[in-house]
Order: C-alpha cells, then sequence, then structure tokens
C-alpha cells in the first residue's frame, strides 16, 4: 500500500514546480517586455535634468514605452560616445552638438532619418530655421533633428551707448570700431569688449560673415589665407591692438557678469543662456539699462554661428521606431516652449516663437532675427579641433608674436596636417570607385 505521506509530499513538490515554473516564465514575460519597450536616451549637460521633467507627460501619452535618461557631463561626452560606439553599446538615441555630428555620421553610426521626417506629421522642415535644418544635412543624407539652437551676438549697455552719442547698437563693422573707441579706456581699466583669447567662437562668428569658406576643396584643405579670413583676423587683432579689448582668457576675466554691470564692458560677445545669468546677477531695475543685438556685419548685417544640439537615433538601436516616437514628442512646438522655461535652451523650429516668453521678451528677439542670418561652422569631423588650432594661433597674433599674414598661414598649415587623414580616405574613396 502506498505511503499516504510520500504521496503528499510527491503531490506538493509537483504543485510548487509547476508553480514555479509559472512564475518563472511570468517573470520572464515581464522581463523582456520591460527589456524591448525601454528606450535609452542619452542627454549631455543640463538637458538630461530637464528632460527628467518633460518625460512624465510622454510615457502618460505613450503608456507602453518607458525611457532612461543617463546624463553625461560635456567634458566626457564626446569620448563616452565613440567607447560606446567602439564597443557596440551606443543607446537608442542622444543628443549631438552640431559639431560632432559630421563624424558620427561618418563612422555610419547614425541611422538616416529623411523617410521618418517625410511620413512625419510633426516634423515638419520648412518650420525650422533653415540652416540650423541644413546642418543635419550630410551629403545629402539626413542624420538628425534640430533640438534646440543657439548663437552668438552682442549684448550692450544701452545706457553706456547713450551717454557716449549712440542710438542704436552698430549695424556695421566700422559703426563698431567708432563705439569701441569711444567707450574704452584702458587708463581706467574699462574696455568696449571682452573678448577671451582661448574662445574661438567669436573669431569663427567674424570668419563667418565673409565669403570665402575656412576650408577648401571639400574640406580638404585650410583656407585661412584667403582674403576674407584675413579681413576678420585683423579686425579681430585690432581690437586688441588699439586697447578695446583686454588680452585675457575666461579664467582671467574672472566674473564678467559683474564686471559688465559695472561698465567694465560696453558690449559682451556671448549666446542666449547668458539672458538668464544677467537677470539673476543685475538687478531688476537695471533692466532698461542692458539689451541684446544682432552681430555687425563688415558692411551691413552680419551673420551668426549656427549652434544647437539635434536628436539622432544609432543605427544599432533595437528600438527606432519608439525613439522616433520620442523624437516627434521633444520636437512639438510645445515641448520647446517648455524646454527654453526649464533651461533657456531656444527652439529649432519658428512656430514654437509664436507663444508665451520667447514672443513677448525683448531681449530674446535679438536671437530670433539672428537665427534667421546664421551659417554652420565646417561640416568635417575635425572641425573642433581646427578651431581650437585657430584660436591659439591667432593668441600669438594678439600677443604681437605674428603678423596677419604669418597667422593666416600658420592656420593653414595646422589645418592641412590635421586635415591629412581625411584626404586620404577621400581621395582612395574617388581612387577605389573609380576602379573596374
Amino acid at each position: 500500500m502506498p505511503d499516504p505521506s510520500r504521496r503528499n509530499s510527491t503531490t506538493i513538490r509537483r504543485t510548487a514546480c509547476r508553480l514555479l515554473a509559472v512564475v518563472a516564465l511570468l517573470l520572464a514575460g515581464c522581463s523582456s517586455s520591460k527589456d524591448a519597450r525601454t528606450l535609452t536616451f542619452w542627454t549631455i549637460g543640463r538637458e538630461g535634468e530637464a528632460v527628467v521633467k518633460l518625460l512624465p507627460e510622454f510615457e502618460r501619452e505613450h503608456p507602453d514605452i518607458h525611457v532612461e535618461v543617463q546624463q553625461m557631463p560635456l567634458t566626457a561626452a564626446h569620448q563616452k560616445l565613440l567607447t560606446a560606439f567602439a564597443g557596440d553599446s551606443t543607446p537608442d538615441l542622444t543628443q549631438l552638438g552640431n559639431t560632432w555630428l559630421p563624424e558620427f555620421a561618418a563612422l555610419n553610426a547614425l541611422e538616416p532619418l529623411q523617410q521618418r521626417v517625410a511620413a512625419s506629421t510633426v516634423v515638419k522642415p520648412d518650420d525650422y530655421f533653415t540652416h540650423i535644418w541644413s546642418i543635419n544635412l550630410i551629403d545629402g543624407a539626413l542624420y538628425g533633428v534640430p533640438w534646440y539652437v543657439d548663437t552668438r551676438l552682442l549684448f550692450y549697455r544701452r545706457d553706456l551707448l547713450k551717454a557716449a552719442g549712440f542710438s542704436a547698437p552698430p549695424r556695421t563693422w566700422n559703426e563698431w570700431r567708432s563705439m569701441l573707441a569711444a567707450l574704452s579706456h584702458p587708463d581706467r581699466g574699462v574696455y568696449g569688449i571682452l573678448l577671451p583669447t582661448n574662445e574661438y567662437e567669436q573669431l569663427m562668428s567674424l570668419a563667418l560673415q565673409q565669403p570665402e569658406p575656412m576650408l577648401r576643396d571639400g574640406g580638404r584643405y585650410g583656407n585661412f589665407r584667403s582674403a576674407g579670413f584675413k579681413r576678420a583676423l585683423a579686425f579681430y587683432v585690432d581690437t586688441f591692438r588699439l586697447r578695446q579689448a583686454p588680452a585675457i582668457t575666461a579664467v582671467e576675466a574672472g566674473n564678467p557678469w559683474d564686471e559688465f554691470g559695472r561698465g567694465v564692458y560696453a558690449f559682451y560677445f556671448s549666446g542666449p543662456w547668458n539672458i538668464g545669468e544677467f537677470r539673476q546677477r543685475l538687478s531688476a531695475d537695471r533692466e532698461s539699462e542692458w539689451a541684446t543685438a544682432p552681430l555687425p556685419g563688415p558692411d551691413g548685417a552680419g551673420v551668426g554661428a549656427a549652434g544647437g544640439s539635434s536628436l539622432v537615433v544609432f543605427r544599432r538601436s533595437a528600438h527606432k521606431d519608439d525613439a522616433w516616437t520620442l523624437i516627434e514628442y521633444l520636437s512639438r512646438p510645445d515641448v520647446q516652449r517648455s524646454l527654453y522655461d526649464l533651461l533657456g535652451d531656444m527652439p529649432a523650429r519658428r512656430s514654437a516663437w509664436d507663444g508665451g516668453s520667447l514672443r513677448t521678451d525683448p531681449k530674446v528677439q535679438a536671437f530670433r532675427e539672428q537665427l534667421e542670418h546664421v551659417k554652420p561652422s565646417p561640416s568635417v569631423p575635425e572641425w573642433e579641433r581646427i578651431a581650437n588650432e585657430m584660436q591659439l594661433v591667432a593668441a600669438q597674433a594678439v600677443a604681437g608674436e605674428l603678423t596677419v599674414d604669418e597667422a593666416a598661414a600658420e592656420m593653414d598649415r595646422r589645418a592641412d596636417r590635421i586635415l591629412e587623414k581625411r584626404r586620404w580616405i577621400l581621395d582612395h574613396s574617388r581612387t577605389a570607385g573609380a576602379s573596374p
């Protein structure tokens, strides 16, 4: 006769095994479901803080998608992205600075987006600032959607200009030079403008106003010896030679906001993030003393540098459709306005400027005007290295160690050395394509 206790024990074990199997299947199903619907989104700098605040609404609208945000510091982001690409561990999507996008496109790391844009009812290319959109086109293929934009222009002390006899900000370089001369008193430690000698953006902005590009022959060689660039470099160097700007770095400049407020500088060449900085550091009753203005050009309205950040999808993403859904959400005008309210990052879409403080804030309107007149920096992966070398040589010219002609020739020499590998790849690619 069978032992009842053994029979009961066997039944219990079988029941327990079945329960464990069911639990295991349920856990496995939950895990695979979660993994299949979880997006990894890498952000750079403070944008990660803002995105986290924007995502709850996205996840309410799309409850089947969960977004994990990883915030990278700006100083480490470029290397981390390259390491992730080399190690086959890229996220689903990320933001990329406009100067980085050509590099990752050249690595074949990014998913082309033109077909998705063509089918989208949200992302409308005609609504974007033209030159900002064009930055995302590499060799005719679209690899990114502009997320936010920035450019640099003039912050100026309206009251100081008025006291010196000027009723409006400069519109040409000659007008600007006259104002800088009238507002500079170096014997009293007062200068027309602050141009930190370790920042390349100011010289680059002047150079973009010239008809000749800074690189030639399809980005194979430097073009710093062109007449246009030397005109820009001469204007830049003369500003220091005439003692209308102090020859100091950003570190040596200390606190530029307070010194701008004290009248040490009448002009400050910077970007939209400083609207909030000046409002925080200068009292509200001084709001009418300062303003913003588009850049003056050599002979008329000036061109600014097209900056900002775009959203891209990596080719290796397993969730490209969901990544695109998130890009569409972050591209909506109302969401772009929310990003501006959180961080001061300016929308890439014109329609986003039609509401809220973007429409009514007079300090912002100069940026809106400038963004219609911008140019991108050279679209080569090596551009940031070249720009840094450009500025190192420019600092030598400011110090009187090189003439303008000598500095331009040295910039070409350094750029050509950096571009040597690019020339080899392009030339051999062309040769290979011509082979039978």
